[in-house]
């Protein structure tokens, strides 16, 4: 399945950032995970459908109410079998 990685920057880290990640990547059908990274961005790994992958990538720009997102770095990746999405 195609996979992206997305690395996203501004107040993203608790602002239920990871866990809106995870309810609209499972509403879209994707597969991956959501996780805080210690230089306070959140890096969104996904593997599904193309325009799903887009969808999200829409939403990232924007996250859940409490989140300011400055950046969204996308990073196509090598295909790979995701099972489920987490957000740890």
């Amino acid at each position: 399945m195609p996979t992206v990685r997305f690395i996203v920057s501004g107040r993203v880290q608790g602002v239920f950032f990871r866990a809106s990640t995870r309810e609209q990547a499972l509403a879209l059908g994707l597969a991956g995970h959501a996780r805080n990274r210690p230089d306070g961005c959140v890096e969104v790994l996904a593997g599904g459908a193309p325009d799903a992958l887009d969808a999200l990538e829409r939403w990232l720009q924007q996250g859940p109410p409490a989140a300011r997102v400055d950046a969204v770095m996308r990073e196509d990746m090598p295909e790979q079998k995701l099972h489920g999405f987490h957000a740890g």
